[in-house]
């Protein structure tokens, strides 16, 4: 048998090899310096006087300030519209979808598909201009076609939602509760559902934060000033003489007070209720 070679052995044990941990930490650090450089260059770059006027823009600013708050309010009530059609349409729908009757599982899936295929902007078209001029009738509020249109396209989601967190509800309820004496109807109205309702609340309160952001589709309303939602406010601003980018900035802002307390309130209902991901 013949010997190894004396220089291989050092040869590999002279071979640095980096620990993975140590590869993250050399990984991390040129991604901080790429990170560092391009703030460089676009703080050496940039026109910061012109991106001053157009972005923070005092004049714009005062604007439109006296107009925000009615317009936040405006987007909060055409959300919690759409979301109480929304929620009322979609736990018929999941219901019905898991109903033992063919014709109402078939009923309830085509719905589903349908509105869950489709841009809700074209809905929102068909209840502003469409289903009036084919039916010869007008809405009163511009509420009540916001609130069909966004909440019929939301129930689509909100029941696929609801069907999901009726069929996590553990099958022991169930049984314990028909073994009771409670009728199949009784169980699902007082045992199931409020369970069903406890484990779809985070995903619900997500939903109501991208039915907020929604409601900037119905810009294409023919709307009032004093029924102007946050995105049609910021869009009529934009065009003004002294709008600029700073209006859209302002829009902005607003939406975030909406939004970030309910999305804290998500994550707050996801700790509460041990809810895990999306449903």
């Amino acid at each position: 048998m013949t010997a190894a070679p004396s220089d291989a052995r050092p040869a590999l044990a002279g071979r640095a090899r980096m620990s993975p941990r140590r590869r993250a930490q050399a990984s991390r650090r040129v991604q901080y310096a790429i990170l560092v450089l391009i703030v460089v260059a676009v703080a050496v770059t940039a026109d910061w006087g012109r991106v001053g006027s157009a972005f923070f823009n005092p004049e714009s600013i005062r604007a439109i300030a006296s107009r925000l708050p009615q317009a936040a309010l405006n987007t909060i009530t055409y959300t919690g519209a759409a979301f109480s059609v929304g929620l009322a349409l979609g736990l018929v729908l999941a219901l019905m979808k898991l109903s033992t009757v063919r014709v109402y599982r078939v009923l309830a899936t085509g719905y589903i598909e349908f509105f869950r295929g489709i841009p809700a902007l074209l809905v929102v078209f068909a209840f502003g201009y469409g289903i009036p001029a084919a039916l010869e009738v007008r809405f009163e509020s511009v509420i009540l076609p916001i609130a069909l249109a966004l909440g019929m396209v939301s129930a689509a989601y909100i029941a696929e939602t609801i069907r999901a967190g009726i069929q996590a509800v553990p099958k022991g309820q169930v049984e314990a509760a028909r073994s009771l004496g409670m009728s199949a109807r009784s169980t699902l109205t007082h045992v199931v559902v409020p369970q069903a309702l406890r484990i779809v609340l985070p995903p619900l309160t997500n939903e109501a934060v991208l039915l907020t952001k929604d409601t900037s589709l119905v810009f294409a309303l023919g709307l009032t000033p004093a029924t102007y939602e946050l995105t049609r406010l910021g869009r009529g601003a934009l065009s003004e003489a002294d709008g600029g980018m700073t209006s859209i900035l302002a829009v902005g802002v607003m939406y975030l007070l909406i939004t970030i307390p309910l999305s804290s309130l998500t994550r707050w209902l996801e700790r509460t209720t041990g809810y895990k991901g999306h449903v």
